[in-house]
């Protein structure tokens, strides 16, 4: 597979609130910076954001549950869970956090693909090559990148936490 290399102006990661390091006792406990969220809870939570808008359609321009389009779903799915506000559209989504390989893929990526000459289109990665997206043909739903036609459109992915 042929991977495009872009070079796309990187943001700073979504720090997560950081433990306190006001200790009362004289005991020194080490603490460790969270910056990303555990890969259970991760899971859970996209999962629970596919049940919760599972068979949305797919309305270009749209933000609700009474239609939503890729980028859309993915710019309220990482504000409402992860509270990171993302730009809107999949032109300048693809622009944040840092580029990974297939192979290098974890919950709460973002897959991106080419699915026409100036057509992108955004998902969300969950596991075992499966990604949460917004479909034009069937509303929100779960597919697999491994196989078929999202392997064939596949373009990259990012990394965002």
């Amino acid at each position: 597979m042929i991977l495009l290399v872009l070079s796309g102006c990187s943001r700073k990661p979504h720090t997560y609130n950081k433990p306190s390091t006001n200790h009362k006792k004289t005991t020194h406990t080490s603490t460790k910076r969270v910056s990303s969220p555990k890969k259970s809870s991760l899971l859970n939570r996209l999962y629970a954001q596919h049940r919760a808008w599972k068979g949305t359609p797919y309305r270009y321009g749209g933000l609700s549950k009474n239609g939503v389009d890729c980028s859309g779903f993915v710019y309220q799915t990482y504000k409402q869970l992860f509270k990171i506000k993302l730009p809107r559209s999949t032109k300048d989504q693809v622009r944040q956090g840092k580029r990974v390989y297939v192979s290098q893929l974890r919950a709460g990526d973002l897959v991106f693909f080419k699915t026409g000459r100036n057509v992108r289109h955004v998902g969300i990665y969950l596991e075992k090559g499966k990604f949460l997206h917004a479909s034009s043909s069937k509303g929100v739903m779960i597919s697999t990148l491994l196989t078929g036609y999202w392997k064939s459109k596949y373009w990259q992915s990012r990394r965002l936490f």
